[in-house]
């Protein structure tokens, strides 16, 4: 499959300090890349990178085969950037905000009004085109970002934490766009989320942690070593199930999730003292309603991930 985004061995340091440090990715024609860590893991530097806003200190990227360090333009005219505060002319129309990246990209007048309609009609945002940006709902200036970022139909979009602050409803709709371009348009996608039900929703996704990407593979593949682990625990009261269950060898993690519990058991463990667990809520006087394994969530091995240096499955990038 044709690789759009190549990068090897990226560092960029600030201060003599490493906010990226020696990276390697590779982003495949039509894939929908998610790239997940905490705060300050430098999700938002890579991407800066990787559409030529920011030089690397070291490293190579090369984007549809153009290396960005001596084709910068011919890389960048490949590219649709939404960064995570996009910048929108709030006295003008949603047309006329379109009309002004269009032809920053280069699109001749005969093209970019055509264009536009098409690319608002695909957002859903046609009905709006005379409404002025300051005047739009937090979801549908996002749409109207999105449409910028794709108004001259690149083949590479790079979305940082594109539904950050919008309801859970237009980050459905935002959603059912971005897989709508990867399937229809075959447009490659690298997106940062700070959110793990959308982390399922990509094909691929890579782990950072303190600059590094320390972990990938598809959300199938990631599960793969909490498959058995992770358990359901329901009962009253639950800050005592929780504690209880910490204290318990067997448990590597219990995390609260609303009226539920989550317990991550230690590798091998596989429920095998389950009845021993629950006399030990009995005895400290907790009711326990429902314990029971199911399916790992993005939420658990994210939280593997940052909370546990001996979650390292096979997928864990060698160098590191």
């Amino acid at each position: 499959m044709e690789v759009l985004i190549d990068a090897s061995n990226l560092v960029k340091t600030f201060d003599r300090v490493d906010a990226v440090h020696n990276l390697t990715l590779q982003v495949s024609k039509g894939q929908i890349y998610g790239l997940v860590g905490p705060d300050g893991a430098g999700k938002t530097t890579t991407l800066r990178m990787l559409c030529g806003a920011y030089l690397p200190t070291s490293g190579e990227v090369r984007i549809a085969g153009y290396l960005m360090s001596k084709q910068p333009e011919m890389g960048r005219a490949l590219i649709g950037y939404l960064p995570q505060r996009f910048s929108l002319y709030e006295e003008l129309t949603v047309m006329e905000n379109l009309r002004f990246f269009a032809e920053v990209r280069g699109l001749p007048s005969q093209m970019w009004h055509p264009r536009s309609m098409e690319i608002l009609d695909f957002v859903g945002l046609a009905n709006f085109a005379n409404r002025r940006a300051g005047q739009l709902s937090g979801g549908m200036k996002q749409k109207l970002g999105l449409a910028a970022a794709f108004v001259h139909k690149p083949k590479i979009l790079l979305l940082d934490e594109p539904t950050t602050g919008v309801d859970p409803v237009t980050r459905q709709d935002f959603w059912q766009l971005i897989i709508k371009l990867s399937l229809e348009e075959q447009v490659t996608v690298l997106v940062t989320t700070p959110y793990m039900d959308e982390a399922s929703r990509c094909t691929q996704l890579g782990f950072m942690r303190q600059g590094q990407l320390l972990l990938e593979g598809s959300p199938t593949e990631l599960k793969a070593p909490l498959n058995g682990r992770i358990f359901l625990l329901q009962g009253s009261p639950l800050p005592l199930l929780r504690d209880k269950a910490k204290e318990e060898p067997d448990v590597e993690d219990a995390i609260m999730f609303g009226d539920r519990i989550h317990l991550r058991l230690r590798e091998g463990m596989k429920g095998r003292n389950l009845k021993r667990l629950k006399k030990v809520f009995k005895k400290a006087g907790a009711d326990v309603t429902q314990l029971q394994p199911i399916p790992p969530l993005m939420e658990d091995v994210f939280l593997a991930f940052v909370q546990s240096e001996k979650y390292k499955p096979a997928l864990m990038k060698e160098d590191h």
